[in-house]
């Protein structure tokens, strides 16, 4: 409930680095097939469909879909489709390069990636949190002779100068990133004051959102009842949102 944005994105690379062992666990072979690809977006200039290039940061991006129920097996098939071998040479093949946009929504939801940061800050500016931290993690170092590590929901500075739809929100993106004036989230009296019954989700191996930081939020509001669970993923309620919400109900009305 205090974490500055630093804090949030020191848990939440930690939180990505557990998924991607247990992704390369999952699916070993791809742990070669995904430095070759690292190895050849470094070496050719390969655009996609929108006439983006793709660089190795961008594709590590991919680990944005582990934090979902879907999101290993969704980058599993995507990079088995990444290679087209001819004749005489290989190259990157149409199919993966539309699945690869069409995997990621920065651009069609604009304001998710300007206001990433900024809804952690309380009195503070982020300056780019998720970009400083990142050097403190060698894991998502693109180098040779090293595994590569995907990154998770993180936005970076650069990504306002290689993605072509988000490039006219560049100098809105540097203003949110040095704002200092952000007032305080939330009005710990009023919650730890608060007569309306509520019951909450908090997932267990969420990627997104750190576990513990959840529980200090509720341990501030009166009368919240948690509902711990390793059964999903981020999107619990989206993968299946009648039992999350009836179960959630349930807690409400004393039947669960």
């Amino acid at each position: 409930m205090n974490q500055s944005p630093d804090e949030v994105y020191e848990a939440t690379y930690r939180r990505v680095i557990e998924k991607n062992s247990l992704y390369y666990r999952r699916y070993p072979e791809d742990a070669e097939r995904v430095k070759e690809i690292v190895d050849y977006l470094a070496s050719h200039e390969v655009n996609l469909p929108n006439g983006d290039r793709l660089l190795p940061r961008r594709f590590q991006q991919l680990g944005l879909l582990f934090g979902m129920s879907y999101g290993f097996e969704r980058v599993h098939y995507l990079l088995e489709q990444a290679f087209l071998r001819a004749a005489s040479d290989r190259q990157i093949g149409y199919t993966f390069m539309r699945g690869f946009e069409n995997s990621l929504w920065f651009e069609t939801n604009p304001i998710y990636a300007i206001l990433q940061e900024p809804i952690y800050c309380e009195e503070n500016a982020s300056n780019w949190s998720a970009q400083r931290v990142r050097t403190k993690y060698s894991e998502f170092d693109a180098t040779p002779n090293q595994q590569v590590f995907f990154t998770g929901e993180m936005v970076y500075p650069w990504m306002f100068d290689e993605y072509k739809y988000l490039r006219p929100l560049k100098e809105a993106a540097e203003i949110l990133a040095t704002y200092k004036g952000w007032p305080r989230l939330y009005d710990r009296p009023v919650l730890q004051a608060n007569t309306v019954p509520c019951a909450a989700a908090v997932y267990y191996n969420d990627m997104y959102v750190e576990r513990m930081f959840s529980e200090e939020t509720a341990r501030n509001i009166r009368g919240v009842k948690l509902w711990i669970t390793n059964e999903y993923e981020h999107d619990g309620l989206r993968a299946d949102g009648e039992k999350v919400l009836g179960h959630l109900l349930g807690m409400l009305h004393g039947e669960t």
